[in-house]
């Protein structure tokens, strides 16, 4: 191999590694338009908020939430439990 062909060679492979690097960075760049799109669906006519266990494993939604979701005494309510931390007893 001489000089021109190695120059060849190594431009080429320049670019492959170019466009490889740019198919990665759109496929990147999909998926986190699919995520954000996603996460959007999911918070959609939702809340999120802390509360404490009470008395015989009750929870209360808060006020402001309540309100802001139209949820009425009675309504059904879907709840995803997420424990944040544990009281040692």
């Amino acid at each position: 191999m001489n000089g021109n062909e190695i120059e060849n060679m190594l431009k080429r492979y320049a670019e492959a590694q170019s466009e490889f690097l740019k198919q990665v960075s759109s496929m990147q760049m999909s998926s986190m338009q699919s995520f954000i799109s996603m996460l959007q669906v999911i918070t959609q006519n939702s809340a999120i908020f802390k509360t404490n266990v009470q008395s015989n494993g009750r929870i209360t939604i808060p006020e402001a939430e309540r309100e802001a979701l139209g949820i009425n005494e009675g309504d059904l309510v879907q709840v995803i439990i997420i424990p944040l931390r544990s009281r040692s007893l």
